[in-house]
């Protein structure tokens, strides 16, 4: 029996997120790169593309996961941990984060997965760090080339966002444009 066939009586024709019966395919869990039975979920299109396009994602289509996070089979439980992660700011699926369970393993996996996120600036509290943010400096930091020094609570009024995700830029106290790293700041 080939994988696809095998994963489909797995979860008997339908999404394993939100069971779905339309345009099935086999979805290989990141950071995994071979499509086996352990390392892949099946899938419909309109997860698929969430998942793929986070900037699509409808919130209200993953409510489903309240039923798929319970599921047997660790590569769903990392998928549906991973959206709900995703989607932590609604109430409810914070809700239902605080309620899965996972195995260690499968919690490693999961958090493996969510490296992607390295790459957007957080703060030094984690908080993701969005062009337009204001941010707080949270200690007394040299200005490079300068005898200046921009000073803890010091207040930085929409940020601008670069290739370096360690680095924001604003400008301090109405001066010149400078990039600061994003640990040293707290978003207000």
């Amino acid at each position: 029996m080939s994988i696809e066939q095998t994963l489909l009586q797995r979860c008997d024709s339908k999404c394993e997120l939100c069971s779905s019966d339309t345009t099935l395919a086999a979805f290989v869990v990141p950071p995994e790169s071979h499509t086996t039975v352990d390392t892949s979920v099946m899938i419909c299109e309109t997860c698929r593309s969430q998942i793929e396009d986070p900037n699509s994602m409808d919130v209200n289509h993953w409510r489903c996961l309240n039923d798929s996070m319970w599921s047997q089979v660790p590569a769903v439980q990392v998928v549906a941990w991973r959206q709900l992660k995703h989607l932590s700011a609604e109430g409810w699926a914070q809700d239902l984060l605080d309620m899965m369970y996972m195995e260690e393993e499968t919690a490693k996996w999961a958090e493996i997965g969510m490296d992607d996120d390295e790459e957007k600036p957080r703060d030094v509290n984690g908080v993701e760090l969005k062009k337009g943010d204001d941010v707080t400096v949270i200690k007394d930091l040299p200005v490079k080339g300068t005898n200046q020094v921009i000073k803890q609570g010091t207040v930085i009024r929409g940020i601008s966002l670069g290739n370096d995700p360690k680095l924001v830029s604003g400008k301090a106290n109405g001066g010149q444009s400078m990039y600061v790293i994003a640990e040293y700041c707290r978003k207000k």
